[in-house]
C-alpha cells in the first residue's frame, strides 16, 4: 500500500495540495494500524492521527529546500 503513496516534495514552484498531503497521511495511518476501514471504535483515533501526520508533513514540505530539478 505505500507503494502508492506518492513522493509529495516537487521542484520550486509545484507545490502538493492540502488533499494531496491528507490522502498520503490517510495511506500512512492505514498501512501502520492495518485498519482500511476505521470503525465506530477507531475512528476517532484514525481521524486524529490523520490530522497530525497532515499538519507533520505539511511543516516538513515546508521546510525541505525544494527539488532543483524534476524527478525523471
Amino acid at each position: 500500500m505505500c507503494r502508492s503513496i506518492k513522493r509529495l516534495r516537487q521542484p520550486a514552484g509545484i507545490d502538493p495540495t492540502q488533499d494531496e498531503i491528507e490522502q498520503a497521511a490517510r495511506q500512512f495511518v492505514r498501512k501502520i494500524s492495518g485498519i482500511q476501514h476505521p470503525s465506530s471504535r477507531t475512528e476517532d483515533a484514525f481521524q486524529k492521527a490523520i490530522e497530525d501526520i497532515t499538519v507533520v508533513a505539511e511543516q516538513l514540505l515546508h521546510d525541505l529546500p525544494p527539488l532543483k530539478r524534476p524527478r525523471p
